[in-house]
């Protein structure tokens, strides 16, 4: 049965997409059967996968709006070495398309549930912002990574976040938890960033994820190769604390 996991932050900016598509592409490394869901109308998870978006026949449009299955709609993404269920522009169309129809923030649990057998991991990039694709993301997870800046203003952001998950939590999904909280764009050398580092273990414990992912030049340049750094090049030190991030989940799976 394949583990659900939505990457959000009410946040933008902080790395989602690409924590996204390096962990689904560090997991396919570690042996790990990958889906990558891209649920962001700007499409940037499945062009960071080595997909067109602008080539897709079908996208996760058609699945929301019952026009095809996951099976049908999802591409293979031979470089990176996992499932895609890409989007485009067409995805922002879904939100108002959705509003009417019934269990419209079911629609993505439903469908995953025909492919669950064929997956260890589902991984969904999710928007910056709470709308019915964020939900459909949210009502079909088994928990949330969150990456996160240490600065600031990221604090407050993660206020935000967890006050829609314990919503979603009570009205829509008792399984959703989070899962962790994730590091990213991490420079040791900044005094704040250590501060608000430190901040994060003391009121999250062990929530936090050992991995710390640094601020990294080869990881920033991937996209513009249609690749995930882990691919792009794995070498680099931030591919390399994707690889260890990914061996970190599967083993916070387990124990679970």
């Amino acid at each position: 049965m394949a583990k659900i996991f939505c990457i959000a932050n009410q946040k933008g900016g902080v790395g989602k997409t690409t924590t996204t598509v390096n962990l689904a592409a560090g997991l396919a490394k570690v042996g790990q059967r990958v889906l990558m869901i891209d649920l962001d109308p700007q499409g940037n998870a499945t062009m960071g996968s080595g997909v067109d978006k602008r080539q897709l026949e079908m996208t996760v449009y058609d699945v929301l709006l019952e026009s095809a299955s996951v099976a049908e709609a999802r591409v293979r993404s031979e470089k990176c070495g996992y499932d895609v269920l890409g989007a485009n522009r067409e995805l922002a169309g879904a939100e108002v398309e959705l509003v009417d129809v019934e269990r419209r923030e079911k629609r993505l649990k439903l469908a995953l549930a025909e492919v669950d057998s064929q997956y260890d991991f589902v991984l969904i990039d999710c928007p910056p912002s709470l709308s019915m694709l964020t939900l459909n993301g949210l009502c079909c997870a088994h928990g949330v990574i969150v990456p996160m800046q240490c600065e600031y203003f990221a604090l407050e952001g993660l206020t935000d976040l967890v006050n829609t998950i314990k919503q979603v939590h009570a009205n829509l999904n008792k399984d959703l938890q989070i899962i962790g909280l994730l590091r990213v764009m991490f420079d040791p050398r900044i005094t704040l960033q250590q501060q608000v580092s430190d901040q994060l273990k003391e009121h999250f414990a062990d929530k936090v994820f050992n991995t710390v992912i640094p601020r990294n030049v080869r990881l920033a340049e991937a996209p513009s190769y249609g690749l995930p750094g882990v691919v792009f090049d794995p070498s680099s030190r931030g591919a390399q604390a994707f690889i260890t991030f990914a061996e970190e989940m599967v083993d916070r799976i387990k124990a679970m």
